[in-house]
């Protein structure tokens, strides 16, 4: 058994380095300078460690145990197995985009041959792994599906920066389009996930549970999201509320906040759009999706108030940005909800510094076009937004950063502040 791993991002490094423990296996990516930094051991997303990656490197053309990346795609034309992991964004209009699925499906197709069987770990709506991947894999192979080749699906579940909960520790949902592959696709990530596997019935069903899950999670946190504005408008701290009623033993401990990443602010608009075709409208994912995104326009909006009530002048003023990565401890900024706060806050004309020790500077300017600093800023400000909650700053000494008169906003609740002289 040889396996290709197609896309090497947050999802598919981990995994081709977890299946290079026991396989021998070809990491595929079209990103050449990406693939050189892999082949030296380099992982810029630091899901994987230096030491970790180089445990399982091997050379070219070597077909032991172990993990090669290449570009080429005559690297992958003798394996077996064929994992897709490439990302699925959605467009400006919220629509499901699946462009990097079908070229990944084309990329795959031009190898394709009898016996094989592909797996795709990419988040999509129901029906896109037989209805629109394996079409490609027809078209321009020319072989049958479930004849010749076979399809899998077994959704990712990777939590970037989680150094706990990592690939081989979270339990894994397969499927495979016939009863046999199934169990073949089951056997092969029984073998090297540790936490083990559940073998859904059909692809279908392992597709819709992989997007309900980040569903459920954004619905729940858009309710503690309107929870907070509610209570901020009767003067009632949200975090006491959630404290307080956290002491029943079945409430959930969801948190208000942004919500960013690959995969909650993403999901459910995937959902969504496959109930619209068949004729259903959703009402609770699309409001829910509506609240939280909602959420940057009403973190500015209250930032700027408190400095009008501070009497600080808006315009032209110094606010400082703490994280613009869409969670804490990790570089990962794709789909990060700070850039809406930073630009609901440009629009009211003042001056905003984003410091994130953690965000890489030339990623930042490309995805979001923002200058951003990865040193310790030295000035002080008329406003402090802390975003994200990354060590570093719940080290920072925020009061040397602070004008005599400014306000200091914390997005995630993390911050001990001093009120009547306790913390």
């Amino acid at each position: 058994m040889k396996i290709a791993v197609i896309g090497l991002g947050y999802v598919g490094l981990p995994l081709a380095r977890l299946f290079a423990t026991k396989y021998d296996v070809v990491g595929f990516d079209i990103n050449t300078s990406r693939v050189e930094e892999l082949n030296q051991g380099n992982d810029f997303t630091l899901e994987v460690s230096e030491s970790l990656l180089k445990s399982v490197l091997k050379p070219a053309n070597d077909n032991n145990v172990g993990l090669f990346c290449s570009t080429a795609i005559d690297d992958i034309k003798d394996c077996t197995i064929y994992v897709v992991t490439v990302p699925t964004p959605v467009d400006k209009h919220n629509k499901p985009d699946l462009t990097p699925l079908y070229k990944s499906s084309e990329t795959v197709s031009k190898v394709l041959k009898k016996g094989d069987i592909v797996i795709y770990e990419s988040t999509v709506y129901p029906g896109v792994t037989e209805e629109e991947c394996v079409p490609v894999l027809e078209k321009i192979s020319g072989l049958k599906f479930n004849q010749d080749f076979f399809a899998g699906y077994s959704p990712e579940r990777i939590n970037p920066g989680d150094k706990e909960h990592t690939v081989e520790k979270i339990l894994k949902v397969t499927s495979g389009s016939t009863p046999e592959i199934g169990k073949r696709v089951d056997d092969l990530y029984k073998s090297v996930i540790t936490a083990g596997t559940h073998l859904a019935p059909t692809i279908k069903v392992a597709e819709a549970a992989k997007v309900i899950e980040n569903s459920q999670r954004d619905i729940n946190i858009a309710f503690v999201n309107e929870l907070s504005k509610i209570f901020n408008t009767l003067g009632i701290d949200t975090q006491d509320v959630l404290a307080a009623a956290g002491t029943k033993w079945n409430f959930l401990p969801f948190k208000p906040g942004l919500v960013g990443g690959h995969c909650i602010g993403v999901d459910p608009y995937y959902l969504a759009q496959k109930a619209q075709e068949m004729g259903y409208h959703p009402e609770i994912i699309l409001a829910g999706r509506r609240l939280n995104d909602s959420m940057g326009d009403y973190v500015a909006s209250q930032v700027v108030k408190l400095m009008i009530k501070k009497g600080i002048a808006i315009n032209g003023a110094e606010i400082l940005m703490l994280g613009i990565a869409f969670k804490e401890n990790c570089p990962d900024v794709r789909n990060t909800k700070i850039v809406d706060v930073i630009s609901s806050l440009k629009d009211y004309g003042v001056n905003v510094t984003i410091y994130d020790p953690w965000a890489n500077k030339e990623e930042v300017i490309h995805e979001y076009g923002l200058e951003i600093t990865t040193k310790k800023p030295i000035n002080k400000f008329d406003a402090i937004v802390l975003g994200v909650a990354h060590n570093e700053f719940l080290d920072l000494d925020l009061s040397k950063l602070r004008k005599e008169k400014s306000i200091l906003y914390d997005v995630k609740g993390v911050l001990e502040v001093e009120v009547d002289g306790k913390l």
